[in-house]
């Protein structure tokens, strides 16, 4: 029963930061689109330290790169 628990919090856990970084990504394209790209940047930095392992982050980083040019 613990082991149960202990996989659903997680499972849970790792939900909630996928989310997060979906939605710190997503910000992050409305202020590029909105040419903030300082912001951005910063936003995209987030995703890639703060959730290295979602998804949005080796998108974060192609956005880094091409914004570095």
């Amino acid at each position: 029963m613990k082991k149960i628990l202990t996989v659903i919090l997680l499972a849970c856990i790792f939900t909630a930061c996928a989310d997060k970084a979906a939605e710190i990504y997503e910000t992050a394209r409305f202020e590029e689109l909105q040419n903030n790209k300082d912001h951005a940047m910063k936003l995209y930095r987030e995703v890639v330290e703060k959730h290295p392992a979602s998804a949005q982050a080796k998108e974060a980083e192609k956005r880094l790169a091409e914004l570095q040019k």
